[in-house]
């Protein structure tokens, strides 16, 4: 059914949504979660095994989380994410975690209703995200429990999927039906919209300063006479919602707030050398993985080129040695780069991305060799182009070259979100602003406790975006972006109460 006749929200255009949420992954899912009045509150009998948390927590004990200084709840906690609210709330969900501990949560959850702020949360898919398009066949990095959302344990809920638990990792399938199944027991589903694509996220006007005025969408006219209906933090959202019948319904929202969810996922990164857009050349594990399963590369002798030295380069070296396929694997990085992922992942959880980091390490080329038959690491090597006859030429840091002949070609090097509804492709919410938004090197600069964009107000932005890539850690951005908008709620009822809309809160 189109958007249009799902809320009366849009049958009158001079309604304004608090919060429109673009991204209905993890981040947009918890967002809304606590968007709806879920406030989370210091258990009765939680210890905190921090005992400075602990009596900052025991002091306002009364108060939700959402209503407490974040700064101060913060302050000397350390994890592994540079988003500060995003480590307290871990460590309040997961106490000790990353020293091995399996401590419970020291937080319960109360639905407060009156706190229910009015939002939409748009997606492409299903309530998951990407987690709905991830190759079904790898274990998540993460341990279940580290996936889950609050208010619903990982563990209650797939226990009563299968019987046999094979340890805490699970597969990305699993994940992605949890998210979808924790939408509907929260009683969420109101607040969400699939099939949705967003075209344009633009301001409704500009102020006489703001740069030359040239992008405004409404006359200058039409804004004197009217300006008590339009304030500069309204945006305006257009797009289009995909029906059953394949056909376009478009929509045009109007929101106070928007708070940017979408993940990183969307655009695979390129090497952009000569032959990249050849038909042999992947940069997907779907891509790749739906080769192999209809037997496009089944009995081939020459051998697959994998570039990255991530973990989606790692599961594609798995993918195709436990197919039979031999391995070419690139990467610029040595191999005692002491930043590499697998240096991070303990030998006894993580066999398989060990194994891969083994062979990485004794399995590499030498001139004195020739290619072993499974696999063969190239380390500080880089491609310099593919070619039509299905050749690649690789180039060593001292500059020697060598030619290949491949039966196909998968480059995983991470990947970058798409902003294209914002202008600059969003590339000017970044730290560095010439460059494109990418979780690691170039994220969404924003307010530490906020998550309110820097460079944009009434922006937000969350997850990937802002460098969480975990999941454990960008439940953090709902805590931040629900404190900010809540505050500021509070703020607008006093203004209004006092002065009729003339006073001084």
């Amino acid at each position: 059914m189109p958007l249009v006749e799902e809320t009366s929200f849009l049958e009158d255009s001079s309604v304004t949504l608090p919060v429109v949420v673009i991204g209905n992954g993890p981040s947009g899912i918890c967002l809304s979660y606590m968007l709806s009045g879920y406030r989370p509150y210091l258990s009765s009998e939680a210890i905190h095994p921090n005992t400075i948390l602990h009596s900052k927590l025991e002091e306002a004990r009364h108060l939700s989380i959402v209503d407490q200084d974040l700064e101060y709840l913060s302050e000397g906690l350390e994890g592994r994410s540079s988003n500060p609210v995003a480590v307290l709330f871990d460590t309040l969900l997961h106490p000790d975690a990353d020293f091995g501990y399996d401590y419970p949560s020291v937080l319960h959850w109360k639905l407060e209703q009156h706190h229910y702020i009015p939002h939409l949360v748009l997606g492409k898919g299903p309530p998951g995200g990407a987690w709905h398009n991830m190759e079904g066949s790898m274990l998540t990095i993460s341990f279940g429990n580290w996936m889950e959302l609050p208010g619903l344990k990982f563990k209650d809920w797939v226990s009563s999927k299968r019987r046999n638990l094979k340890g805490d990792r699970v597969m990305p399938e699993e994940i992605a039906r949890y998210y979808k199944h924790y939408v509907k027991v929260m009683g969420l589903q109101k607040n969400f919209r699939e099939n949705t694509y967003i075209t344009s996220v633009s301001r409704l006007y500009r102020d006489q300063d703001d740069d030359d005025g040239q992008d405004r969408n409404i006359s200058t006219q039409h804004l004197q006479i009217e300006k008590s209906k339009f304030i500069k933090r309204n945006w305006e959202i257009r797009g289009y919602q995909r029906i059953a019948d394949g056909s376009h319904v478009p929509f045009c929202l109007f929101a106070e707030n928007v708070a940017l969810a979408t993940g990183t996922l969307d655009s695979p990164a390129y090497l952009e050398i000569e032959g990249e857009d050849f038909p042999f050349v992947f940069h997907s594990m779907p891509e790749f993985g739906a080769a192999i399963s209809k037997g496009k590369l089944r009995g081939k002798v020459d051998p697959v080129l994998i570039v990255g030295s991530g973990l989606t380069a790692a599961d594609a070296v798995l993918c195709a040695y436990n197919n039979n396929i031999p391995v070419i694997h690139v990467f610029r990085r040595r191999v005692t780069d002491p930043s590499l992922i697998f240096k991070q992942l303990p030998k006894k959880l993580y066999p398989e991305y060990h194994k891969v980091y083994h062979m990485m390490c004794t399995q590499s080329y030498s001139v004195d060799s020739n290619l072993l038959s499974d696999y063969t690491s190239f380390p500080e090597h880089h491609v310099l182009s593919f070619k039509s006859d299905m050749k690649c030429i690789l180039q060593s840091l001292s500059g020697l070259k060598k030619i290949f002949k491949l039966s196909a070609a998968v480059v995983l090097i991470g990947s970058h979100p798409n902003l294209s509804f914002l202008k600059e492709q969003g590339s000017y919410l970044g730290h560095n602003s010439s460059q494109p938004i990418t979780c690691k090197s170039n994220p969404v600069e924003i307010d530490a406790y906020t998550y309110e964009c820097v460079k944009e107000a009434n922006l937000f932005a969350l997850g990937p975006l802002v460098g969480d890539n975990f999941v454990r850690f960008l439940k953090g951005g709902a805590l931040g972006v629900t404190r900010c908008l809540a505050t500021r709620q509070k703020k607008k009822h006093l203004f209004v109460e006092r002065g009729g809309g003339d006073g001084i809160a």
